[in-house]
């Protein structure tokens, strides 16, 4: 696992934040399917605030831990 310096208000923010662009535009950081998170892993994710909720989001996913943004969910 890589060495992230986040705090749990990122978190939250991933309940929120949306993809700007490209095939799953519209849709929530946390709901991108792994497939897609993890070929970002491999080629690089973009810089700034994006970059760095998908590389969490990669983390999460990777490692089974969807499950934390159950009750954080703003259905």
């Amino acid at each position: 696992m890589h060495d992230l310096p986040f705090d749990h208000r990122q978190l939250l923010d991933l309940t929120e934040m949306k993809m700007p662009f490209g095939k799953y535009a519209g849709r929530l950081l946390i709901d991108l399917p792994e497939p897609y998170v993890v070929w970002f892993a491999r080629k690089g994710f973009p810089k700034g605030r994006l970059g760095e909720m998908l590389a969490i989001v990669y983390e999460v996913k990777v490692n089974g831990l969807e499950f934390l943004f159950d009750p954080l969910r703003k259905d």
